[in-house]
């Protein structure tokens, strides 16, 4: 069973027409700390919401160090905090409606 936080964010995506390309189920493809960082190194700017706080990081011009980065991307179990969305040259991780908006454009 799903998350509340991936059906929130299931559900504004399919509210605003935003088609999925590619799903992979956290449950069943654990990412750790390695694949985590490497995913949010491969993109521009990475915006991670959890709860009302949105933090962003400007990948290109201002990266942080990898401790810093891993925080904000893995969950208790050490894995990629789900639902993560890869849009563009952005990754956003957690669900935060803001955070959507902001890179979506909606």
């Amino acid at each position: 069973m799903a998350s509340s936080c991936c059906q929130k964010a299931q559900g504004f995506l399919e509210s605003g027409g935003v088609d999925v390309g590619e799903t992979t189920d956290a449950k069943k493809e654990k990412r750790g700390r390695d694949e985590a960082l490497a995913l949010a190194r491969s993109v521009d700017k990475v915006v991670v919401g959890k709860g009302k706080k949105v933090t962003t990081f400007d990948m290109k011009n201002a990266p942080p160090d990898d401790d810093t980065l891993a925080a904000q991307l893995l969950g208790p179990t050490g894995n990629l905090k789900a639902p993560t969305l890869r849009i563009g040259n952005a990754l956003l991780v957690g669900f935060n409606e803001e955070a959507y908006r902001q890179v979506l454009g909606t």
